[in-house]
Order: structure tokens, then C-alpha cells, then sequence
């Protein structure tokens, strides 16, 4: 899930880092703390259904109806969420996620290089593809614009794909109407996608499984994927960066506003228009999260690798997004800067880490990639600060 704020600066050109805010006179309630609080409060909410917008209150939208019912008056606005899209040639090499962000709004339909060729086989050292999923506001290309050629030198096969792309009538949000924005409707309707391209994955490719590579978004994505739509036969590892697997405060603001909604104020149905469906389904306490979670994190037969940053300012708190694992399956939550204090990634700009690099490539090899890089990578730039 990509920050407004995070984007906005990026678009404009500026970086800018923030002054921490002064100390409360009186102590107050941590993130984690609220984030609880409002899932211990939150009222009894049935999921939405096909052919329905929400099934308590007065909900007014449109469309498959797998948005969210916030408390009393739950709305869901657009229709459904959108459409895939396949990638169209192929981008440069980045080392820095503000270039790659611009180059994404400029060219949305390039693949990262390294990625989509679609005559690599998988070999005995490495047999399973690997499909990479960006999260929300973002896109392929400047998802992987520096981890597609490194994965595609270790010897693997790497697809990707562009998803939950809708427009503005779609329910995608403001954001939605630059050409380089996707990832903005509902998750569900992603994970059906996400179905369809690992069935084409694993058909080029005559593989039995993939292993999956997914930031933000992405991540519970891809969890409601094996869970919702029978794709835990189809993945053995399950690799995240920063992801909302649990919902996220957004620092606050995301939590606070389930509260008012909590109180039957539709707060979060307004501000649904400008971030988008997947966007709302994000925050935490939300149906989409209570749903994911409701029987355990994990799914038997797979193997979880969960990376997270200290400096994430979208997911937030940032331990949200660890796992627990429940039976058959395992769990490694992993903190970037654990033994590399000079990295300062952040939700974004973890995808261009070193660090964050050699952790995806010891998960899917831990023989073949045992050592872990620690280099300097700042808060909002990447790329060693360079551009």
C-alpha cells in the first residue's frame, strides 16, 4: 500500500523528510495499542457476497460488492475492481526506486528486465518460476526495476504482471488516473487474477509450483490466493516485503478512521474515493483483513519469509506485517535492518535494497545464496541515495 504522501512528494519532485512530531504532554497509545483496540471493538460485520455492495446498512455500490461494510452504513463506491494487463517490452535496469517510480508513470506497460521471457524452463537447481507482484499504486516495472535482472542472473525464471488495475468509474481512486497506478481494486478480484496467471505460469513453464515474491498489497493478495482460491497446491514459498498481512494504523490515520466508522459515521467510504478499493480493504480491522486472518496466517505446505523495515511509514506498526505459522507450514519474520543498521529502507524503497535482495534470493536458494549484503540504502530514495 502506497502512502499518498510518499507519492505525492516523489510526483512533485521534492524530497523532503519529516521533523518527528513533539512528544504529547501525555502519554499516548502506541499504534499497536489502537490497532488493537479497534479490532477488539470492532462490530460484527458480515463479508460482503457476490451480487451484493454490503449486506448491512444502506450500501450504495455497484459491482461484485467485495468492497467493505464500515459499521452502520457501510458504502462501496465504483463497480468491480478492475482488470490484469499483460507487460509490453521491457524497461531499464534500476537501482533507484524515485526513478523507477517515474519511469513507471511514463511507460506503465513495461515489464522489468529480467522478467517475462517466456521460454525459460526451470532447471534441477531451480525448479520452480517465480511470479513477482507489485503493490498497491505501483506497477510491474517499477516493482522490480531492480530485482528482475539480479533474480534472472541467479538462474531463475521470473514472471510478472500487472493487476487490479482500474480506473477512476472502477473504483480505483484518484491516484488511478495516471497510467503508471495499479494494484487500486479490490483484492479479491486480484487474487483471481493472480490464479489465472500462475495457471499460465506453470503451463509455459511445465512446472508444478511457483514460488511468489509480493510487496504491500501483494502479500495478503497473494495469502487470500492460496486460502480463497485454491492456490496453496500451487506455491511453496511465499516471499513478502513490507506487507499489510494484518492491516495497517496507516500511523494512525487508518485506524482512527474504523473507529469513526466503528460509531456509524461512513468516514472510510469518502475517503475510498481517492485511495481506492484495495486501499480501504487494507486498514486494519478491515472485512478483507478479518477474513484472511480468521483461520491463521498461513496455509499448510508453504514456507513464509516475511521481511520487514523499521522505517516502513505505510505499514505501520511494522510488525504487523509478521506471520505466525500454523500447521504444516513455516514462518521466517525477518526485520531488514537486524545486523545492518546502515540500511534505512523504507516501505518503498526496501524493493531496492541490497540487503532486501540477498534475503529474497537466500529464500528461495539458501544453499546457493547463504550470505546476506549489508550496504547504506536511504528512507525514501534507495539506490545507495543516488538517483
Amino acid at each position: 500500500m502506497v502512502g499518498l504522501t510518499a507519492l505525492t512528494t516523489c510526483v512533485s519532485g521534492a524530497v523532503t523528510s519529516a521533523a518527528p512530531a513533539p512528544a504529547p504532554a501525555e502519554p499516548a497509545p502506541t499504534e499497536q495499542a489502537l490497532a488493537d483496540y479497534i479490532k477488539a471493538g470492532l462490530k460484527a460485520q458480515p463479508v460482503a457476497g457476490t451480487g451484493s455492495a454490503c449486506n448491512s446498512g444502506s450500501g450504495t455500490g455497484s459491482g461484485n460488492g467485495s468492497g467493505d461494510c464500515y459499521g452502520g452504513s457501510g458504502s462501496s463506491s465504483g463497480s468491480s475492481g478492475g482488470s490484469a494487463t499483460d507487460t509490453i517490452g521491457f524497461g531499464p535496469a534500476q537501482t533507484s526506486w524515485v526513478s523507477a517510480f517515474g519511469y513507471g508513470l511514463q511507460n506503465p506497460d513495461v515489464a522489468p528486465p529480467g522478467t517475462n521471457d517466456w521460454n525459460c524452463k526451470p532447471t534441477a537447481a531451480h525448479p520452480r518460476p517465480v511470479v513477482a507482484l507489485h503493490g498497491t499504486w505501483m506497477n510491474a516495472y517499477n516493482g522490480y526495476a531492480y530485482m528482475g535482472q539480479p533474480l534472472k542472473d541467479a538462474g531463475f525464471c521470473v514472471f510478472t504482471f500487472n493487476y487490479g488495475r482500474s480506473n477512476l468509474l472502477q473504483g480505483g481512486g484518484v491516484g488511478s488516473v495516471l497510467p503508471g497506478v495499479m494494484g487500486t481494486g479490490y483484492i479479491e478480484d486480484s487474487a483471481k487474477q493472480l490464479a489465472r496467471f500462475v495457471d499460465r505460469v506453470v503451463t509455459a513453464t511445465g512446472a508444478d509450483k511457483v514460488d511468489i515474491i509480493a510487496h504491500s498489497q501483494a502479500g495478503p493478495m497473494a495469502s487470500y490466493y492460496t486460502k480463497f482460491e485454491n492456490g496453496a497446491p500451487r506455491v511453496q514459498n511465499l516471499i513478502t516485503l513490507g506487507a499489510t498481512n494484518h492491516g495497517t494504523t496507516l500511523d494512525g490515520i487508518g485506524a482512527l478512521g474504523r473507529a469513526v466508522n466503528n460509531l456509524g459515521i461512513d468516514v472510510l467510504g469518502f475517503v475510498e474515493i481517492f485511495v481506492g478499493h484495495a486501499g480501504i480493504q487494507q486498514t486494519v480491522g478491515s472485512n478483507f483483513v478479518n477474513k484472511l486472518n480468521a483461520g491463521g496466517d498461513t496455509v499448510p505446505g508453504i514456507d513464509y519469509t516475511v521481511i520487514g523495515t523499521r522505517y516502513d511509514e505505510i505499514t505501520t506498526p511494522f510488525d504487523l506485517t509478521f506471520l505466525k505459522a500454523g500447521p504444516g507450514a513455516t514462518v521466517n519474520n525477518v526485520v531488514l535492518q537486524d545486523g545492518c543498521d546502515q540500511d534505512f529502507s523504507d516501505h518503498l524503497t526496501m524493493l531496492y535494497s541490497p540487503r532486501a535482495l540477498s534475503l529474497v534470493l537466500r529464500a528461495l536458494d539458501p544453499a546457493g545464496h547463504p550470505g546476506l549484503v549489508c550496504t547504506f540504502n536511504p528512507w525514501l530514495i534507495g539506490g545507495g541515495g543516488s538517483l
